[in-house]
């Protein structure tokens, strides 16, 4: 996305150019600053998480800025001179789900001319029968000039091509798709009426994913070698093979942390994936906490009978304890070792264990080392163990490698609504293996440096991929031989030739030239760096380490281990690219030293500004955002009001909690929470709560601003950025990446993030020597917030507003507050007229505001009890109800 007031996006293109299912994609935009003064404009882009970017150019008012890849420490120290002379800038790098989120700034003044270049590259993995490229498409604004090409040439041939639209209707039937036998061109060009939300809306419509699925022909089942620019590349995924018959050991966490939507997500996903089991097939289920249970203490045959027993023992299991992966693991390799020596299952078949986990041990052996040798050492060569994440907490780094380590793969499932979806459309990977023991070969004289070419098993709808480099020969053609295990023992042979593809490549347009030589480097750091986290010892580790740098910077990649460095044509001015944000700390692996937050009205000191910016601009504080006047809040001990726009009404309730507890109120891609603190002693006979802390964390940037009754800290999950005693301040203003915090004295705080979510926190102080009152926060929500439909918390569900009606209103005890009936979400409930008070204009007395109180802490207005809403951290996400 393009990001910032008052600019012009020229242009918007992406080019994707795949050949041979290697596929290099080039991002660029123009923008113009046509605001009056100097502003900060974004560059956002979304990329595949195993992609490797391999260039960032930028080019401001003539002024060109070049990328390179370079060894880490290197870049790091020539950033590190530019940054000591005021000429340095970071972009930010950071995950979320599957992709990986490219972001930089430039400072400009007025009529400044940018443009934005990214290139990335990227290896096609075959899935369930296809490959699949994905672009996420975000302009962020209407564009004159928008236009996505995806270019596909395969030598042998494309068998299909599909264009799934899920930007939304409005964009149906604007994807046109071109082919022949051998290419494809796939184009998405909606004019700036079609871009538009609604016929006379100024926003953007497109949003999304735009993906183009495709398959290849296939001549024979025993691949296709493709030799191009002195490498080599066999491509390796047979068809019209019976399944062999698997035997699963299914390992299920159910500790206390899996309860709520992971849990309930899990046991859907598992009643599907009994059911794909087949009479032929052997399993059983473990699950565990701090104990550890079977299902069965032996393999068992698919039958209905014996799937219809594991569904109910999967429908009654309650998370509660502790994590003992270790003890648990071993009990699978136990099982699937007892079945094997007892001949109890096909030796044909393959046996593997699924594990199912969102935490680190907590019980037992809690050394993750030692879990992972000790599944290494009673792991026979012939089982595989696949390790699925849940959530965003989870150790994945772990469940990668001792799933590496025993020859299965591991995912990481987002705890979400679609979880069950994600864990069958892993296990459905996994489901029908055809081939074992796979080993494909070369004359040792005709190639080297060869990728891992020998492979424990084989599973329909993928596809096995060996580089290499080729050898000079007086030969024309380049042989491979492949064997392997089925329900009888295969050999299978074909050859490429060493020019034909070099010369038909160079008749395409649109091809990628240098794909062979390209995908042998992506592949080789991939498996190196996976070697490298498995590393036995130091010494080679280095090594691994050295071999991964030296590839990375030849080929022009950015990995772990490599960073990219942005240069003026004088080298004066640098921008650093450093490692992305670790999703489950929320920063960056290593201390790259980019500064995270800049003041908005200070230029950052690389950009050579071609007009002064006026001194006005410079010392004039930030302008103060207001919020509307209906809004969402909790106020005082604490009273909460929620505003029902349809409705016109508010509707009060009261929260009576515990200090120290957590209270979540908006649970989304933004997370608010509340800590409640209590008085200073019970008055008429009541401890009263009110909130001593508020946090705004922000998943996409990893940006968390708490804040508390005498200071503010803002972090980017690595350092903090900003923490003092910033409400005695004068009016600030500062901007982390999407985040602008407005900071006035002895007054409030307001966040806004991305320009349409704003959250303020009112400061309330009291007399110091008050013998009973403490300071507290308010907080403050607009109804106009723009959340995901997902969006839940006790302010969060009510931007799905529900149907509510008053009826039966009459005298109530109190002859002052009438009474009444509320039908809302089902109930029938007994309310109270009433008011609660806004203190954004009078912190003394406030502003009344007329409502119907709900009784019970919000019973029946809320989704479930008020208990449901407490979470374990300032930073938590709300689990699923």
């Amino acid at each position: 996305a393009i990001y910032c007031n008052d600019i012009t996006v020229k242009s918007y293109k992406v080019e994707s150019r795949i050949t041979s299912r290697f596929a290099h994609t080039t991002v660029r935009s123009s923008v113009v600053n046509s605001g009056s003064k100097a502003q900060s404009i974004g560059f956002n882009v979304q990329i595949p998480k195993r992609a490797f970017i391999t260039n960032f150019t930028m080019n401001v008012n003539g002024i060109t800025f070049v990328g390179s890849v370079k060894e880490k420490t290197v870049a790091r120290n020539l950033y590190a001179q530019a940054r000591a002379r005021g000429k340095a800038a970071g972009i930010v790098r950071y995950w979320t789900s599957d992709m990986e989120t490219f972001k930089t700034e430039v400072h400009v003044p007025p009529g400044s001319n940018i443009e934005f270049e990214l290139h990335y590259q990227e290896m096609m993995h075959r899935k369930l029968g296809f490959y699949e490229h994905s672009l996420y498409l975000q302009p962020g604004r209407l564009v004159p000039q928008f236009q996505v090409d995806v270019y596909i040439f395969e030598p042998k041939g494309i068998s299909m091509v599909q264009t799934p639209n899920s930007l939304g209707e409005q964009f149906a039937g604007m994807i046109k798709v071109t082919s022949s036998k051998e290419k494809a061109h796939v184009v998405f060009k909606p004019n700036l009426q079609q871009q538009r939300k609604c016929d006379n809306c100024t926003g953007s419509a497109i949003d999304g994913v735009f993906t183009v699925k495709y398959d290849v022909t296939r001549d024979s089942n025993a691949g296709e070698l493709q030799v191009s620019d002195g490498h080599f590349v066999q491509f390796f995924a047979p068809s019209n093979l019976s399944p062999l018959p698997k035997n699963i050991v299914f390992v299920i966490d159910v500790s206390g942390s899996m309860w709520g939507v992971k849990m309930k997500q899990t046991v859907e996903a598992m009643q599907a994936i009994l059911d794909d089991l087949t009479i032929d097939d052997h399993f059983s289920i473990i699950d565990f906490n701090h104990n550890v249970r079977c299902w069965s203490e032996e393999l068992v045959a698919g039958s209905s009978i014996q799937v219809a027993d594991a569904k109910k023992y999967i429908q009654n299991i309650k998370p509660s304890g502790g994590t003992n992966i270790n003890e648990a693991l071993m009990r699978a390799v136990q099982m699937l070792l007892k079945a094997s020596n007892q001949g109890l299952i096909d030796p044909r078949s393959v046996s593997m264990i699924i594990l199912v986990s969102d935490g680190d041990p907590t019980v037992g052996e809690i050394k993750l080392s030692t879990i992972q040798k000790n599944v290494k050492r009673v792991m026979r060569e012939e089982f595989s163990l696949f390790s699925l994440g849940i959530g965003f907490d989870v150790d994945y780094d772990f469940l990668e490698r001792i799933a590496i380590d025993n020859r299965g793969m591991a995912q990481r499932i987002y705890a979400n609504h679609d979880a069950a979806e994600q864990l069958r459309t892993f296990y459905s990977q996994v489901s029908s293996p055809l081939l074992r023991r796979i080993a494909i070969q070369f004359p040792e004289d005709s190639v080297s440096e060869v990728t891992q070419n020998r492979f424990d098993k084989y599973f329909s709808g993928s596809e096995l991929v060996v580089a290499g480099k080729v050898l000079p020969s007086e030969s024309n053609t380049l042989t491979s031989f492949t064997t392997a295990s089925a329900r009888l023992d295969i050999t299978l042979e074909t050859e490429g030739d060493y020019a034909e593809l070099d010369t038909e490549l160079a008749k395409q347009q649109h091809s990628f030239t240098g794909f062979a030589r390209q995908m042998w480097a992506y592949i080789t750091i991939k498996q190196l760096i996976s070697e490298r986290s498995l590393a036995p010892t130091a010494a080679k580790k280095r090594k691994i380490t050295q071999r991964i740098m030296s590839l990375a910077v030849e080929h022009q990649f950015v990995t772990p281990l490599t960073a990219l460095l942005v240069e003026s044509e004088d080298a004066k001015e640098r921008l650093l690219a450093d490692s992305p944000k670790d999703p489950k700390h929320g920063c960056c692996s290593g201390s790259s030293g980019v500064a995270p937050v800049h003041v908005v009205y200070q230029p950052p000191p690389w950009v050579q500004m071609t007009t002064p910016a006026p001194p006005s601009q410079v010392v004039k504080g930030p302008e103060e955002s207001t919020l509307p006047q209906q809004v969402n809040l909790v106020d005082n001990d604490p009273h909460f009001i929620v505003h029902l726009p349809r409705s016109n009404m508010d509707v009060c309730f009261n929260i009576d909690s515990t200090p120290g507890h957590i209270l979540n109120l908006v649970s989304d891609s933004v997370v608010v929470n509340g800590q409640l603190i209590g008085s200073k002693r019970i008055h008429k006979s009541k401890l009263k709560t009110y909130f001593g802390t508020i946090s705004v964390y922000y998943l996409p940037d990893g940006i968390s601003v708490t804040i508390s009754t005498d200071s503010i800290a803002l972090t980017d999950g690595r350092t903090s950025a900003l923490t003092s005693e910033t409400f005695l301040s004068h009016v600030v203003m500062f901007l982390c990446f999407s985040v602008r915090i407005s900071i006035v004295k002895n007054s409030h705080v307001t966040i806004i993030i991305n320009d349409n979510i704003q959250v303020m926190v009112l400061l309330h102080r009291v007399w110091k020597k008050h013998p009973v009152n403490v300071d507290f926060l308010g907080i403050y929500i607009p109804n106009d917030n723009q959340y995901s439909p997902l969006v839940h918390g006790l302010i969060g569900q009510f931007s799905r507003e529900p149907d509510v009606s008053v009826y039966d209103m009459h005298e109530g005890v109190d002859p002052l507050k009438k009474e009444a009936t509320m039908d809302v979400k089902g109930n029938k409930l007994l309310v109270t007229r009433g008011w609660q008070k806004d203190y954004r204009h009078d912190k003394r007395h406030g502003s009344n505001i007329y409502c119907w109180f709900i009784h019970n802490s919000g019973k029946g207005f809320i989704d479930g009890h008020y208990t449901d809403y407490i979470v374990p951290n300032l930073n938590s996400f709300l689990q699923a109800l």
